[in-house]
C-alpha cells in the first residue's frame, strides 16, 4: 500500500470506468447505486470545505468508449484527483485485442496524468472461481500495463487483486460481476490509504470468518438462478451488440459555460443526462 506521511489537501475527485466505479451493486434504498467512489469522496470532503465531486463512470463501457467519452472531460475539470479503472470489461469478451487495450489505456493516461494532481489507477479484484482462472493471463497482462504506466506517469496504483478479501465470493454481488456495499466500503478505504490517509479500517484485506459452505442442492439452485437472471442477458447483449450503459452518461455540458458541471452520474431509471449537482458533505 502506498501512503504519504501528511497527504495534502485534496479539494476535488473525479471518477472515471464502468459499472465497478458506478457503483454497481452497492443498492440504496431510493434505487439509486452509491458504490466506492461515493464513499471515498464523502470522506474526502469531509476534510476539505468545498469539495467537489464528479463520477463519470457508466456501466459496461470499454476502455475505447472511456477514453471516447470520459477523459476529456475529467481532463477538462482539472481536478485535485482522478481514478481511473478500465479495459476489464474488454478483457472479459471472448475476443479481446489486448494490444489495443493496453493502447487505449496509455491514452488514457497521458492524457489525464497531466490534468490533474494525482492519478489512481487500480488492480481490479477478482471473484474467485471459474470465470476468474479462465481470464486470469488477460487481467494479469492488463494489470501489469497498468503498473507500468503508474510507474511512468506518477499515478498510484490500488491493489485490489491482490487482497484476499476480496476474491472471496460473498464481497460480490448474485449477479457474481459486482461487489456488495461491504466490497466497495473496503475499496474505498484502500484508495483511501493509498491516497496517504490513516487507516479507518487497517484489516480491510483481511478475509471474512469462514462459514459452512451451503450443500449441493442449494448451489445448484443458485446457479440456475444466476444463469436466468444474469448469464443469458449478458450473453445476449454480446451477441446482439449491446450494452448495459447504452444511453446513459454520467456528465452534463453547459453550452453557455463551454464545460462540463460537476454532477452526479445519470439517473438509473432515467438514462440520458443528469439534471443535478452532486453536493458533497455540508
Amino acid at each position: 500500500m502506498q501512503t504519504n506521511p501528511t497527504p495534502p489537501p485534496y479539494s476535488s475527485l473525479v471518477a472515471l470506468g464502468d459499472s465497478f466505479t458506478e457503483g454497481m451493486s452497492d443498492l440504496l434504498p431510493d434505487g439509486s447505486y452509491r458504490g466506492w467512489a461515493d464513499l471515498l469522496a464523502a470522506r474526502m470532503a469531509a476534510r476539505s470545505p468545498g469539495f467537489r465531486y464528479a463520477n463519470l463512470a457508466v456501466r459496461g463501457k470499454l476502455i475505447g468508449q472511456i477514453v471516447d467519452e470520459q477523459v476529456a472531460v475529467a481532463a477538462a475539470m482539472n481536478p485535485d484527483v482522478i481514478t481511473l479503472v478500465g479495459g476489464l470489461n474488454d478483457a472479459l469478451r471472448p475476443k479481446c485485442d489486448m494490444g489495443r487495450v493496453r493502447g487505449l489505456l496509455t491514452e488514457a493516461v497521458e492524457r489525464l496524468a497531466p490534468s490533474c494532481k494525482q492519478l489512481v489507477l487500480m488492480r481490479s479484484p477478482g471473484r474467485r472461481g471459474p470465470v476468474l482462472e479462465r481470464f486470469r493471463p488477460r487481467m494479469e497482462e492488463l494489470f501489469a500495463c497498468v503498473d507500468e504506466l503508474a510507474g511512468q506517469h506518477g499515478a498510484l496504483v490500488v491493489d485490489l487483486y491482490g487482497a484476499p478479501s476480496l476474491a472471496d465470493p460473498r464481497m460480490w454481488d448474485v449477479d457474481r460481476l459486482h461487489l456488495t456495499a461491504e466490497g466497495h466500503r473496503r475499496v474505498a478505504e484502500a484508495v483511501w490509504q493509498t491516497l496517504g490517509h490513516a487507516p479507518e479500517d487497517a484489516e480491510w484485506r483481511t478475509p471474512m470468518p469462514p462459514t459452512v459452505p451451503p450443500g449441493w442442492v442449494t448451489r445448484r439452485i443458485t446457479d440456475a438462478r444466476f444463469a436466468r437472471q444474469h448469464l443469458l442477458p449478458w450473453i445476449g447483449r454480446r451477441l446482439t451488440g449491446r450494452s448495459s450503459g447504452d444511453g446513459r452518461t454520467g456528465a452534463q455540458f453547459s453550452a453557455e459555460l463551454g464545460k462540463p458541471f460537476w454532477v452526479t452520474p445519470a439517473d438509473h431509471t432515467n438514462p440520458g443526462p443528469v439534471t443535478d449537482w452532486r453536493r458533497v458533505g455540508p
